[in-house]
Order: C-alpha cells, then structure tokens, then sequence
C-alpha cells in the first residue's frame, strides 16, 4: 500500500490488511469501511470502500485510530460445468486471453480484472450450447490487452492454427478491445493459408454487469465461427448501440473508434464483411475468402525493433535519430493527410529530412501510413511526398497505421532486407483497398 510510515504504523497496530472491514477514527470522522490500497492519493490519507460502494480517503493526523473489526471474506470459487456436445453442431475452440469480457469486479478491493475462466465465461453465455460444440477451451493466460506484446500474438497464433490443423471448424480468440485490432492484424499475416473462420471477440462492459455486451458478441463469434463460410479473421462485436445484430470487420480493416460504446470497433476504408444475427442469420455484404480444407501454416516471427511515430506541427525529429541509435529495423511514421512530415520548414531544427535519410542510409525501414485513417497515403501529389518517396520511404496505401506497424513488424521477421518494400505494397490479407468509394466511409 502507498501509504505514509504513520499511517503504515497505525494499520499494523490495528492488525489489519487490505480487504480487511476496518473501523477509522481522525481529524473528527468515524467511519467503517473496507480498507483500499491508496494508488494515487495522499500517502497520509487512509483510503476505505464505505457500504454503499464509495470510497472515502481520510487524513491519518496525529490520534489516528485504526480499529480492525473483521477479516476479509474468502472469496468463493464459481461452480462451472463443463458444455454438452450435441450431435450435428459444428466443433470450434476457444482461445481466452483475458478482457473485460472475461472480467469481474473485486468488491472486495474494488476495480475489474480479467479473472473468468472460459468455462465460467460460457456459464454465462449458456446460448453457446446449442450452436456449436466447444472442441477445446483454452486458456494461455489472462491479461489486459493493454499489456499485450508481439510475443503474446505468436502464441495465439500458433494455438489457433494448432486447433485449426486438429480438425476445428473454427475459433474464437477472447481478448480486450484496447488492442483487440493489433491482434487481429497479427493473426491475419501469422496464419498463412487460413481456410476457416478465425473471429476474435471482447466486450465494453464486464459480465457482472447488466449492460454487458458480451452475450451477443460471443453468439454472434460462434455463428461466424462455427456456421459461417468466411474463412477470414474478423472482428465480431456489436453493430450498433442496440442488441439488434454484430459484425464482421476483417481484423486488418478494424480500429476501436470509441472508448465505451457497445459498437467501439468500426471498419475503416472497408465495408463489413457480414452482418450476423443472434438467431444465426448471417448476411455477406462484401467478397471474401471462403471456407476450404488446407493446413494453415503458421509464421510468428516479429522484428521487436519496429516502433510507430507521429508527426505533428513542431514534431522533434530527433525521436527518429533516437530509434536509429537503438538499432530499430523499421518506423512507421503517422504522416499528415497524404502522408507528409515536416521536410522543409522555416525553423530546420524541426525539419525530419535529414533524419530519414540517415535512418534509410542505416537500414532502417521507413514507411508512412495517413494518421486521417479515412482515404490514402499518395506519393505524388505533393512535393514534400515526392522527395520522401525519392529518398526511399515507403507509401502504405490506406493501411491503418496500427496494421501498417504490424504488418511491417512481420514482414522484417519473415522475408529478406531486399523483400520488404515489395511485400508492404502486396495485399496479404485485405489490408489495402485500392477502390475506395464513398461506400466505405463513415460506416
């Protein structure tokens, strides 16, 4: 606990530890409550959750009286049951790697975490029983997606394709939304040869809330990934604010646009794949790779030294000279609009040329994606564009910048120096559109 030496004092005194229910007495107040860990407040400050579930932070002066009045309660571990197969169903796995989708609140201590297990996930989602057969249910391990890396994403893969490979029909990676699109750009370079559906799944509200959203988004995972016949990876979640209907978003053409509405993740430069039903309808609004047989082969490997920037007015290039003296492989700069950085400006401390050129010279990979998202990077329009493009950057189309920092992350692990300009400009896996129409836009 953040806590001062005499408000420690006092606590030990007492005998008490978090979660403890404690009585406080100082600077005139008297309240019982659930004693917290202080994060941010005053070190001199005793923190507790009060009955009604707020949290209340006294100052510990001089007379501070803590009074233990009970131990914490134990917390009880939920009963699960294992899903019955039914004849005829489709057999798919699920993959769970933590969220909020698989999170609950610690009354006791206060706050969520990605605690559920898949089968305490499913007992709340009974639904799922009679739409699939669950083949395996997986659990690799259990964290935000905020502190997901590049090794995590080759784990998933590499259990996505080693279930796929065992005769799954399908499978549903569980995750949180905060990078849920990373990984999902991931998996689709990682699993080469995909011939079954892959979709990955979150939620905006956790289980033990009334308004989560989970339910529908995993019926509509299952559907997709049991009974579809779009052999892609997609992101599965909400449509719209109503539990009317999900979609599919290929996982290369997602991004969260929103931090808490039900239908956060939305299909940039790219209409959805599908339209999907809790009742199992599934509506294809666009073409895409179907269903086939095949081994998909897996290909992990991602160069750790590939880092994202963002241009902006007054934007330090000596950020680009800092990831060259650490030995980074590849940038991808946010550029503005069409793709541009500060080249030539009045005051030349802020001018980028020189550093990326010194950064090419070293053999570093630059490449510029449009931090506007909407539209695409174009190379010679501008002058500022033309001179970058002669210098050797690289122009990612209308990738989005997340999926043009994981794409070129894979690409520096899985082909050779010579080979990266060339597979940046290929389409892999639907991440570049070169049709766009006003279709796409805002959808």
């Amino acid at each position: 606990m953040a806590y001062s030496k005499a408000v420690n004092a006092a606590i030990k005194k007492s005998g008490a530890s978090e979660g403890d229910v404690v009585r406080v007495k100082a600077s005139g107040l008297d309240y019982s409550g659930t004693l917290m860990p202080n994060v941010a407040g005053d070190e001199d400050c005793i923190v507790i959750k009060l009955s009604s579930g707020y949290d209340m932070s006294i100052k510990c002066a001089k007379g501070c009286v803590v009074e233990k009045l009970r131990p914490k309660v134990a917390s009880v571990k939920p009963v699960t049951r294992v899903p019955k197969k039914r004849a005829g169903l489709p057999e798919i796995s699920m993959i769970a790697t933590g969220g909020t989708i698989s999170a609950r609140v610690d009354y006791t201590l206060g706050g969520v975490k990605p605690a559920l297990s898949p089968e305490e996930i499913f007992e709340g989602t009974p639904e799922l029983e009679g739409i699939v057969n669950f083949r395996k249910m997986l659990s690799p391990f259990r964290i935000f997606s905020e502190n997901m890396s590049p090794r995590e994403w080759s784990g998933i893969a590499k259990e996505v394709a080693k279930e796929l490979n065992a005769g799954a029909d399908g499978a549903i990676v569980m995750h949180g939304t905060d990078t849920l699109h990373y990984t999902g750009a991931a998996l689709s370079f990682m699993l080469d040869g995909l011939s079954k559906p892959v979709a990955l799944v979150g939620a905006m509200k956790s289980p033990d809330r009334g308004s989560f959203d989970g339910t529908m988004n995993l019926i509509g995972a299952a559907h997709y990934a049991g009974r579809g016949d779009i052999a892609e990876v997609a992101i599965v979640m909400h449509a719209n604010s109503d539990d009317s209907y999900c979609h599919a978003i290929r996982a290369t053409k997602a991004r969260k646009m929103h931090t808490s509405r039900r239908d956060a993740f939305r299909p940039i430069n790219d209409l959805p794949l599908a339209k999907i039903w809790p009742d199992g309808r599934i509506e294809k609004l666009q073409e895409c790779r179907e269903r086939g047989e095949g081994k998909v082969v897996v290909k992990p490997g991602f160069e750790e030294k590939t880092a994202i920037l963002k241009a902006y007015p007054g934007s330090p290039p000596d950020l680009l000279d800092y990831l060259v003296s650490k030995k980074y492989k590849g940038v991808v700069i946010e550029g503005t609009a069409l793709g541009h950085v500060p080249m030539r400006p009045l005051d030349k401390k802020f001018a980028w040329e020189a550093p990326i050129k010194k950064a090419i010279d070293a053999g570093v990979t630059v490449a510029v994606a449009t931090q506007c998202l909407y539209g695409t990077t174009n190379a010679f329009v501008y002058e500022t564009a033309r001179l970058m493009k002669s210098m050797g950057v690289i122009y990612c189309g209308d990738m989005l910048p997340e999926t043009a920092y994981v794409k070129l992350g894979w690409v520096l692990a899985n082909r050779k120096p010579g080979e990266v300009a060339a597979a940046m400009a290929h389409n892999m896996a639907g991440e570049l559109n070169s049709r766009l129409t006003e279709r796409e836009f805002l959808v």
